[in-house]
């Protein structure tokens, strides 16, 4: 086998193992940390911090072509989460 079809087998495995899932959402729970969300979903795709009077907020979310998990952490713990499917083209 050579590194060009090594390289395509690669690609084509880790797109067919995303870990943005609704059985990996169901995973997640309110109080988890944002490493405990790490190790389930692997690192998001965006985020955004915000620390205001002792509060720390974060806004996290993992895109794939298929789907969407949007979290919300406040001082390093889940509070609020969604999962949205995009429609088919």
């Amino acid at each position: 086998m050579n590194l060009r079809t090594l390289v395509v087998a690669a690609a084509l495995l880790a797109a067919g193992c995303s870990k943005v899932t609704q059985e990996n959402f169901a995973r997640i729970r309110d109080g988890m940390s944002e490493q405990e969300v790490r190790d389930v979903l692997g690192a998001p795709t965006e985020s955004s911090s915000l620390g205001a009077l002792g509060l720390s907020g974060t806004n996290s979310k993992w895109v794939t072509p298929d789907a969407v998990i949007t979290i919300q952490f406040v001082n390093g713990k889940v509070r609020l989460k969604s999962y949205a499917t995009k429609p088919s083209k």
